[in-house]
């Protein structure tokens, strides 16, 4: 709070300000504020309203020791001035006396006696209001199950009893109900005492998320761990980072520990590093540090004690150092509440938490599923040496030749050679054999270097591979091999050619020019090149083609398919002259990826069928699995996804036979995940897409990761598994190099872009508009890409909208035409300018119908716009949306007339409904609601069920039966009023 209130108006909305705040230290520090300065004021009431805003951050902001001092002046106020107490306020003040009771029963140090003691005045407190005393034995219940004393009779006087006024919610009534029958051993009579919480139809403040916890584990034993998985995603984000919710918390990192998912844990118990300091409740502490031992013994168990975890603030962790301090801290606590309870209830509880053997050995929480491996804090080992189909040679000099041979063939068997040689010339002790064949060190390490050009070439690091085989070049000359230098320098002008231009202006145009400049370049070397053998030539021949392959593939100009088919020819010819069959399957794959390029679908098609079979009978076999994906993508191409999905489930079967690399096994997943989305099995889809995400991963390509991941998870939200949706991205936002802003800033605006929306689909609006109004603030500095925030703005304006805030919608929608009048975006803008005049209508009536049309006059000029740049719009016709929302807010507004009239220009510019179903559907509901303008309100009701029976006569003619039947409702009810 920056400025003490003034005045108890100021002070009254200081408060209303901070309620708005989520629960933690800054709201409390700020109720503490503005309770010191009610005392300024000298009055009760605002006093009153600041007491109990201040008890209300303690509470629920996880310190019960503040929580009582603040009741008992609240009290004192009561006894010394119960009229200034109105029915709201007297309401709260016995509402309260629940809170002190289990904040007492919270606090180890407060003797039992007093605890009892506080009970007593509750109830004489309550008898003497004339209040009924149903919250009371609630009260006594709860003391009874926390001490360990015999609950049956506890619970009857509770649950025998009639709800009140003062009564629990019916939410957390209900988690009582079932947390006695779930200590009782009978999970299935909790869980079905839990039903109505679990599905949402009861909620507070604190359900459904604290019952989701405690029902996890009955889920799992009784068989319905599908449910289990849902909840704990939905339950978890509820009650994350919350130091009222610390034990949920707890309990969340013990089902992942029984549930084989012992590094989600780990990654959940970092996200929650705040609960160690911010919470203050012992009995919290207790529940929440039982949890987190289950999970840190459960890693350990398994062998995994040195990983690093997120623990105290002021040293650093591992699983075993902190599994020890929190169990020290653990069985304190216990140790203290048994004390003062005179049991061992909490103690034996917690043992038994302890005790629990895995429930599942493995359950798929999320679309990212992480092992322990995963979350290892050394840096990313070295992909694992590739396995040849054949052992490898012992002696150094067999395994240099079988490396050349296999080299020479093209089989991708030779890179686990030069893997083996890679380590054995690193070797101190190494000693070069001293054979003419194999030839000097220098050529060896030349071949090295080639390899790791390559490699790098395979990660797209092109400038990398272009120095690498220059340095190669260099020492194949110094070794006498002239000709395999001519090939290194061929390869590193075409690596050059790739590497990203740091030139303004489009990227495809810059690596054209490069291409275009590289390809002479490589025909300059093949030409002054002299005495190559027949493998060295063909491999510069292949260089030839790919280099203007790839100009083709950059321009799609079909100027370049000629010079693409004529290079190719030269290698086939070659190829098959020389006995090359490597060469010449590339050749044919080469010819059908350009007819392909070019357009000429099924002439690609032909050829790579015809390459295919070749390769079954003759091989060579690594090629099989290059030449099946093309033919799947071209299936796909052709309508033909089941094929499409045969031919590239062979390719990736295959692919699993060759070394890593063979294949871009990434992207194969990905061409599956298409096409089972054509197949319409999305589910498929989507765990070919997080497997194709994981393997990037794996290999450092983040970046492509992390958009692959962002595609599943924007499928997830389309199939409406909006949790799922979530979870991913809360993992993905998660990760260190995100955190740390090292990942492309826009990526990661899309990722929180998809949760956002991904939250405002799970109805939970605060958190989506938080993150959207970060979001648009954001992106208004995208000075390269305001389309992109014209976008975003235009979303948070109706988010503001649907929470009634209208001024701030209207300049979150101001930014969003702002952005749009420099890169325009017709749709998202209409859209989202007709939808906040709908809801200002909708809301606030008459009231709101100037600021409703203030929109739709925006909406409009947009419209005009659109239609001068002759923008066609992917949904309905901006003018007809347009003419309909006029419609509906001026409906709203009761101005029927006007409605009327708008609807029926609607009409006119939708015309006849035609043959497409969803047009024919939109002109109905302008029917529908024009016939309810004319008939309801305008009293009209012969014109209403004359333009009703026309409509529903032509809808049915049209065969439009669905859209046609709320026009037949209308009717029959328009008529049943006459």
């Amino acid at each position: 709070m920056q400025t003490p209130p003034q005045t108890t108006d100021e002070l009254y909305a200081a408060l209303r300000e901070n309620d708005a705040l989520p629960y933690g230290r800054t709201r409390t520090v700020t109720a503490e504020e503005l309770a010191e300065a009610a005392e300024l004021f000298g009055e009760p009431v605002p006093l009153i309203h600041a007491l109990l805003e201040l008890q209300e951050a303690y509470t629920y902001g996880a310190e019960p020791r503040k929580s009582p001092v603040v009741f008992a002046r609240l009290l004192n106020l009561f006894d010394e001035q119960p009229d200034v107490f109105d029915d709201r306020l007297r309401h709260q003040l016995f509402w309260r006396f629940k809170w002190v009771a289990g904040a007492l029963r919270s606090l180890p140090e407060i003797p039992l006696a007093s605890l009892r003691q506080w009970l007593t005045e509750m109830r004489d407190r309550y008898e003497k209001a004339g209040l009924d005393l149903q919250p009371y034995y609630g009260q006594v219940h709860k003391l009874a199950a926390h001490v360990g004393e015999d609950t049956a009779s506890t619970y009857e006087l509770w649950a025998g009893r009639s709800r009140g006024l003062l009564s629990d919610c019916e939410a957390c009534e209900t988690c009582t109900r079932a947390l006695h029958h779930m200590d009782a051993g009978d999970d299935e009579r909790a869980l079905r005492t839990w039903e109505p919480v679990l599905a949402g139809e009861e909620s507070c403040q604190e359900e459904p998320a604290r019952s989701v916890s405690y029902a996890l584990l009955p889920l799992l034993r009784t068989g319905r761990a599908d449910e289990a998985r849902r909840l704990h995603l939905a339950g978890y984000r509820a009650c994350r980072r919350n130091p009222s919710m610390a034990g949920e918390v707890g309990r969340h990192l013990e089902f992942c520990a029984l549930t084989g998912n012992e590094a989600r844990g780990l990654e959940l118990l970092a996200e929650n590093r705040n609960l160690f300091v911010e919470v203050d409740s012992p009995l919290e502490q207790l529940d929440a540090l039982t949890g987190v031992e289950v999970l840190l013994a459960r890693v350990e168990g398994l062998g995994r004690g040195e990983l690093p975890a997120a623990g105290y603030p002021g040293r650093g962790w591992t699983v075993a150092t902190l599994r020890a301090e929190v169990a020290k801290r653990a069985d304190d606590l216990a140790a203290r509440f048994d004390a003062r309870n005179g049991t061992a209830e909490q103690s034996g509880r917690r043992r038994e938490r302890l005790g629990r053997a895995p429930l599942l050995e493995s359950l798929e929480l999320t679309l990212r599923p992480r092992t322990l491996e995963d979350v290892a804090p050394t840096p990313a080992a070295p992909a694992p040496a590739p396995t040849p189909a054949e052992a490898l040679p012992e002696s150094p000099a067999d395994l240099i030749r079988r490396a050349r041979e296999l080299d020479e063939q093209g089989n991708p068997d030779a890179h686990a050679c030069w893997a083996r040689l890679r380590d054995l010339v690193a070797a101190r002790d190494y000693v070069h054999p001293d054979d003419p064949d194999v030839g000097p060190l220098v050529r060896l390490r030349a071949d090295l270097l080639e390899e790791e050009a390559t490699l790098a070439e395979r990660k797209d690091a092109y400038a990398d591979a272009a120095a690498l085989y220059e340095e190669a070049a260099g020492l194949y000359e110094d070794a006498g091999t002239p000709g395999l230098a001519v090939v290194a320098h061929a390869h590193a002008v075409l690596a050059a050619a790739q590497t990203p231009s740091e030139d303004p202006g489009p990227e495809a145009d810059a690596q054209a020019a490069a291409l275009t400049e590289a390809h002479p370049a490589l025909v300059r070397l093949h030409g002054e090149a002299s005495g190559l053998a027949p493998y060295l030539e063909a491999r510069l021949l292949r260089l030839r083609v790919s280099a203007l392959g790839l100009r083709l593939q950059a321009t799609g100009d079909p100027e370049h398919v000629a010079s693409v088919f004529a290079e190719t020819d030269l290698l086939h010819e070659f190829a098959t002259r020389h006995a090359l069959p490597w060469q010449v399957a590339g050749a044919r794959l080469l010819r059908a990826t350009t007819h392909a390029l070019s357009g000429d679908l099924p002439t690609a098609l032909a050829e790579t069928e015809t390459l295919v079979e070749s390769l079954r009978a003759d091989g060579p076999a690594w090629h099989l699995p290059r030449a099946l994906p093309l033919l799947g993508k071209l299936q796909l191409g052709l309508d033909d996804p089941q094929a499409a999905h045969a031919s590239l489930s062979e390719a990736l079967r295959l692919a699993a036979e060759w070394p890593a690399g063979t294949v871009d096994v990434p992207t194969l997943h990905g061409e599956l995940a298409q096409t089972c989305l054509h197949l319409g099995r999305p589910d498929e889809a989507l765990r070919h897409l997080t497997r194709s995400a994981e393997l990037d991963l794996r290999a450092g390509n983040r970046t492509d990761s992390f958009c692959t991941y962002g595609n599943a998870a924007q499928l997830s939200l389309d199939l409406g598994r909006i949790e799922d949706c979530i979870a991913l991205l809360d993992s993905l936002l998660a990760e260190p190099d995100v955190v740390a802003g090292e990942l492309n800033d826009r990526l990661v605006a899309q990722l929180r872009l998809t949760r956002a929306r991904a939250l405002h689909a799970g109805e939970d609006l605060k958190a989506a508009t938080a993150e959207y109004v970060a979001l648009a603030a954001e992106s208004a500095g995208w000075d390269d890409d305001p389309g992109s925030h014209a976008l975003i703005a235009a979303e948070t304006s109706v988010l503001l909208g649907e929470a009634g805030e209208f001024g701030r919608a209207r300049e979150a929608v101001e930014q969003a035409l702002a952005a749009h009048a420099r890169d325009p975006r017709f749709e998202p803008v209409s859209n989202a300018l007709r939808e906040l005049a709908r809801l200002q209508a909708q809301r606030q009536g008459s009231e709101g119908l100037a600021g409703a049309r203030a929109f739709l006059d925006d909406a409009g000029r947009v419209a005009d716009a659109a239609r001068a740049a002759g923008f066609e719009a992917h949904g309905r016709s901006l003018d007809s949306a347009l003419a309909y929302e006029h419609g509906r807010v001026s409906a709203y507004g009761g101005a029927y007339a006007e409605a009327l009239a708008a609807l029926e220009k609607a009409i006119g510019l939708l015309g006849e409904p035609g043959e497409d179903p969803e047009r024919a559907a939109e002109w109905a509901e302008c029917v529908r609601l024009a016939a309810v303008m004319e008939g309801v309100y305008l009293e009209r009701r012969p014109a209403a069920l004359g333009r009703l029976g026309a409509a529903v006569e032509r809808l049915t003619a049209l065969g439009h039966g669905e859209p046609a039947e709320p026009l037949t409702e209308l009717a029959e009810r328009l008529r049943d009023e006459e």
